[in-house]
């Protein structure tokens, strides 16, 4: 069975792994870094052209890269809110790239396709960024070479080690593959119950957007954080008149500046006001009592017709 795998590897490698690298890097769950470990062992027996292998690669890589930059650049960051939806990490998958392009700035684009998840979002991102097409292009070209070039010299580099597994695989034939199978569909359930529970966590007491109006306009002063990221922030320059920015890696330096007679109201603009919510966990963890994320976030209250402060 591996042999006739390695067969149709050692014949039609450069589509397969051109057409895998693809797919992987638009964001659908198939492994690639097998698929370029196991080319580059044929590519150090002669089994299969190096450059051609690497060319492919990168080139699979920047196809996909310009998609998604292209999809960022036109919807903003409606992509990268429907991405965060249907994403089994959703606590993380937007405000995580979002956190490190506010770390690194945009050259976070060189390492982002080595951390799971980061590589389909940051491509959009910097297109709803508009960094720019060829500065976009250098740094996706570069993080491509890093990328694909690890993948396939590691197979290169370890090709005695891996012929003794295909060895012990093939010994072993379709017990082999069906371990596979259940460890990879044992991943993906584990993720799918770490999203159901996130989400769980998320249930708590709201204040609606007519209510924090109401607030508001009786004079009861809330305090209303925005815990938007830095580049959330520029992608939606605008936020409630009076709230005050304090992202969730700085929540713990502000905490002696909260009041604890008055309400706190939390809003951001992720998918069920996750970054908000977390925020509020923080904070009740911490002793305060009267907080609540705002149902909906800033895109609710937007809605509404209620004024917003535009950034100059």
């Amino acid at each position: 069975m591996t042999q006739q795998l390695l067969l149709h590897i050692s014949h039609y490698g450069l589509l397969i792994v051109g057409l895998n690298v693809l797919l992987n890097q638009i964001g659908l769950p198939v492994p690639v870094v097998p698929t370029l470990i196991l080319a580059g062992t044929l590519a150090a027996k002669g089994e299969l052209p190096f450059a051609e292998l690497f060319s492919i690669a990168v080139a699979a890589c920047l196809i996909a890269d310009c998609a998604w930059y292209r999809i960022g650049e036109k919807y903003g960051i409606r992509v990268l809110k429907t991405l965060c939806r249907i994403s089994l990490e959703p606590d993380s998958c937007v405000s995580q790239t979002q956190s490190q392009f506010d770390r690194w700035g945009v050259n976070s684009l060189v390492v982002a396709k080595f951390v799971p998840g980061w590589s389909t979002i940051a491509p959009p991102l910097a297109g709803a960024l508009a960094i720019g097409w060829l500065r976009f292009v250098i740094l996706s070209v570069l993080a491509a070479v890093l990328w694909a070039g690890a993948g396939l010299l590691g197979g290169m580099i370890f090709k005695s080690q891996i012929e003794r597994l295909l060895i012990q695989l093939d010994r072993y034939g379709s017990m082999a593959v069906v371990g596979a199978l259940v460890l990879l569909a044992c991943y993906i359930g584990y993720k799918w119950w770490e999203r159901r529970r996130f989400y769980k966590m998320l249930r708590m007491a709201r204040i609606s957007v007519a209510e924090l109006n109401e607030l508001i306009q009786s004079g009861a002063r809330p305090l209303i954080i925005d815990v938007r990221s830095a580049t959330a922030r520029e992608l939606e320059p605008h936020w409630i008149p009076s709230a005050v920015a304090i992202s969730l890696e700085d929540v713990d330096a502000h905490l002696k500046d909260f009041p604890r007679d008055r309400d706190i109201i939390l809003y951001c603009t992720c998918p069920s006001e996750a970054s908000a919510a977390r925020v509020a966990k923080v904070l009740m963890n911490r002793g305060f009592k009267r907080v609540r994320p705002l149902a909906g976030g800033l895109e609710a209250w937007v809605a509404a017709g209620h004024p917003v402060t535009q950034a100059p």
